[in-house]
């Protein structure tokens, strides 16, 4: 076992066992000698911790002696008369809560419900959703502020990969350093109570706001709690390093669109570990901008780690793009479950999104996928989204130059894996005739299709063709390796790799 994080108020701990997500066996969690909870996951929180004191914390025959951070002050929203009854507004309560926390400070929301437009943290301070705390967010939009895309030389609104005006998110935080959002609570949007979803690829006013916004942060740290409902994206980091992501549940109906999870956007140093999703869209979504915005800033996500986290339903498990042109490189994924996701690796990107850095270094290891229709995509040839998508430059399988708006995928490593219950095929991997895939390595990694599987579509591409429990189909990849991979219930041949549009 190890210390994932120290809070003033939590102790975040990962479990280093070969086992995805789960624990082998439920467990007890022992504080000062007394069991608090029972967990059967390798990520845990221990909650409502008292700050600057020292703790007994036992697992598995493991004892710990943490000392929990320090806090200057801890100020109690219903201090500020907050009402906490979910009917009246408390935004300027808690806001009032927020201004006034000195350093290494604590605003602290106890049991209640918080109705609130949108929250605006700051620098060195802690915001604890207790247990039995719920904020709920109002949906009407007129009553949010707008971000604007511009203002000089600064930007502060962003929808999907441009800086563009939007409506603030419930919690919002700009330019913050050393910023704690913690606790066993929940944050519900409400956004089906709106018109978030009316039109959703139209803008009224300003573009949909997130769940969280993270802008231009550092060193941020979110655990353990529940969101769900948002208007678009749960929780969007944007432009911020040093962050991590612990035992959060992150949810949508698979009704709602273009809902992910959570979307780091040109980050670096990011852990995403031990969290739940179930969304309308994907699940955790990398990106990097639009080409214009690449190379403006130049600035890839880079250094994404992901471990021991479970995807039960959405678009894509773990997704590239499709605003991935200042480059994604070196993402570990490693201890997942993908349980009815559509796909489970996906990357989207076409010619026009161009590459100041290409995606390069993606590691996966210990990976189970269950019920995943097509495990693996990666697809330069993608048709969907804003700014086209369906015209000849971006379906033609002819070769076109290549320039500064032709995308690079670099090499990719897929080692220790199960996928079972495959519908449509193994792996699906299309790359560009004048820049193909360069490198893509399976190492142990096992495949098992649906006896009963009915055809379907693998990938998002403008002259579509139905799949039925194909192997690995590669298009235009420079190399692939395949050591001690087993098919189970294949139909044809295990690989199946094509150069030109002839040999097609």
């Amino acid at each position: 076992m190890k210390i994932l994080n120290i809070t003033s108020r939590t102790i975040s701990f990962e479990l280093e066992n070969d086992c995805p997500y789960y624990a082998p066996e439920t467990f007890d969690v022992l504080v000062n000698q007394q069991v608090v909870q029972r967990e059967c996951c390798n990520v845990f929180t221990v909650y409502d911790l008292e700050p600057a004191t020292k703790y007994s914390i036992s697992v598995l025959g493991e004892t710990y002696e943490i000392t929990t951070l320090e806090e200057s002050v801890c100020l109690n929203v219903k201090d500020f008369f907050a009402f906490g009854n979910g009917i009246e507004d408390d935004t300027v309560k808690i806001q009032a809560a927020i201004a006034c926390c000195p350093k290494n400070g604590t605003v602290y929301l106890p049991e209640g419900i918080y109705l609130v437009s949108c929250l605006f943290l700051k620098s060195d301070m802690t915001f604890y959703i207790s247990k039995n705390a719920k904020i709920i967010a109002k949906y009407n939009r007129e009553e949010f502020p707008i971000l604007p895309g511009m203002v000089g030389n600064y930007s502060f609104g962003t929808w999907e990969g441009s800086e563009v005006n939007n409506f603030a998110s419930t919690i919002t935080a700009i330019g913050a350093q050393n910023l704690i959002i913690a606790g066993p609570g929940e944050i519900d949007e409400q956004a089906t109570l709106g018109d978030w979803y009316q039109n959703h690829r139209t803008k009224r006013i300003a573009w949909r706001g997130f769940g969280m916004y993270l802008k231009d942060c550092v060193n941020v740290h979110v655990i353990g709690i529940y969101i769900h409902n948002s208007p678009s994206w749960n929780v969007h980091p944007y432009f911020s390093k040093h962050l991590s992501f612990i035992n959060l549940k992150i949810e949508n109906l698979p009704s709602m669109p273009t809902t992910d999870g959570l979307d780091p956007d040109c980050c670096s140093d990011v852990l995403i570990a031990g969290c739940h999703f179930s969304v309308g869209d994907d699940c955790i979504a990398i990106k990097s901008g639009t080409i214009e915005l690449a190379k403006k800033y130049r600035t890839p996500c880079q250094n994404i780690f992901i471990r021991n986290n479970l995807m039960e339903q959405g678009h894509g498990g773990v997704v590239f793009g499709s605003e991935s042109s200042g480059g994604i490189k070196n993402v570990t994924v490693s201890k997942c479950i993908f349980k009815k996701t559509d796909r489970g690796l996906r990357i989207k990107t076409r010619r026009g999104r161009g590459r100041i850095e290409g995606i390069d270094h993606v590691n996966f290891s210990n990976i189970l996928m269950d019920d995943v229709p097509v495990p693996f995509v990666i697809n330069m040839f993608y048709n969907m989204g804003p700014a086209g998508g369906h015209e000849e430059y971006v379906w033609t399988t002819k070769p076109l130059p290549v320039d500064e708006f032709t995308p690079l995928i670099g090499k990719f490593k897929f080692k220790d894996m199960i996928c079972k219950n495959i519908s449509f095929a193994a792996g699906v991997f299309l790359g560009l005739p004048e820049e193909p895939i360069q490198e893509i390595t399976f190492q142990n990694v096992h495949f098992h299709f649906k006896e009963d599987a009915v055809p379907g579509y693998p990938v998002m591409i403008e002259h579509k063709e139905q799949m039925l429990r194909k192997g690995l189909y590669c298009f235009n990849v420079d190399h692939v390796v395949l050591e001690d991979v087993h098919f189970e219930g294949v139909l044809g041949e295990e690989l199946i790799q094509i150069r030109t549009e002839e040999e097609k």
